[in-house]
């Protein structure tokens, strides 16, 4: 493999860089539909988050879907329109930003000591702990930071551990972050692309039976983050009730469990949604863990 320095995706005609200009617009819309405040550094996260929406509306570039968002809606202050005219890309516009950004932000200001963990417990072939490895190390210069995946496929672990993929894949990831963190392969490896050192120092792999009662995880580490997308949709409720009491029980007070969109929690107490439309909760570990333990069917299940 040769230097990250070196890659670039091949030619597409995919959008994978945003402009100082149209970052500025995306600056304004998100501080003052969410609160948040994006600093410069946070370019090539917003370009990972937009990304894929981008292409997948066939749009030339960021400010035509800066565009296409606020397109239609009421005025707002001094006349701007606001994307309010039933939400629909002004919420997948948000949902991709604050699933990712509110609790790293949260980390950043200095709730938590200087040290982040993760765990990404449905990890498949490695792209989305790799992912979060990627927007950890950028957006939280000077942490200590652990990336826990597991799976419970040995065969996809087996893959993700190699940490290489089809270099048609780059057009997935914004160019600083290619630069910064992957290697393009030459000779034997070309056509290839393998993530660098810098991202495989923080990511731990491990295989994991979620329906199991012996997790092989430190039992005193807590998450900060867990990622369980698309993975207890799966369970008959019971078992759901069970695994889902577990994970909590491994999250740090204030911590946050991502889910998929089909795998809602309607009433489970303890639990905020803090995400529109997406299956984001904020929890609080200590009434979480009690609400778990006394969710119907948790009595002997554990």
């Amino acid at each position: 493999m040769t230097s990250a320095r070196g890659l670039r995706a091949k030619p597409s005609a995919s959008v994978t860089e945003i402009s100082d200009e149209e970052f500025a617009l995306f600056q304004a819309l998100i501080c003052r539909e969410a609160g948040i405040y994006l600093g410069p550094t946070k370019k090539p996260m917003l370009v990972s988050r937009l990304m894929r929406r981008v292409n997948a509306l066939k749009l030339p570039s960021f400010g035509d879907y800066y565009r296409h968002v606020i397109r239609g809606g009421p005025p707002g202050k001094n006349g701007a329109p606001t994307g309010r005219d039933g939400g629909n890309e002004l919420v997948h516009l948000l949902d991709a930003i604050c699933t990712n950004e509110t609790w790293i932000a949260d980390a950043a200001a200095g709730r938590r000591p200087r040290r982040v963990s993760i765990w990404s417990a449905a990890a498949s072939t490695g792209e989305e702990p790799f992912s979060l490895a990627m927007v950890l190390l950028d957006a939280l210069p000077g942490w200590e930071i652990r990336v826990v995946a597991t799976d419970l496929s040995s065969r996809v672990l087996e893959r993700a551990r190699a940490a290489t993929w089809p270099i048609e894949k780059s057009g997935d990831i914004p160019a600083a972050y290619l630069k910064r963190f992957m290697l393009r392969g030459t000779g034997a490896q070309g056509g290839k692309m393998k993530a660098g050192q810098e991202l495989r120092n923080v990511v731990a792999f491990e295989r994991l039976n979620l329906n199991l009662e012996d997790w092989p995880l430190d039992a005193g580490e807590r998450f900060d983050a867990v990622f369980c997308r698309n993975v207890l949709m799966y369970f008959e409720p019971r078992c759901r009730e069970r695994v889902l009491r577990r994970i909590l029980e491994r999250m740090t007070p204030q911590g946050h469990l991502f889910l998929g969109d089909a795998e809602g929690l309607t009433g489970f107490a303890g639990l905020k949604l803090v995400a529109p439309s997406v299956h984001t909760f904020k929890a609080n570990a200590a009434d979480a863990r009690a609400a778990a333990a006394a969710a119907p069917g948790a009595k002997g299940a554990g």
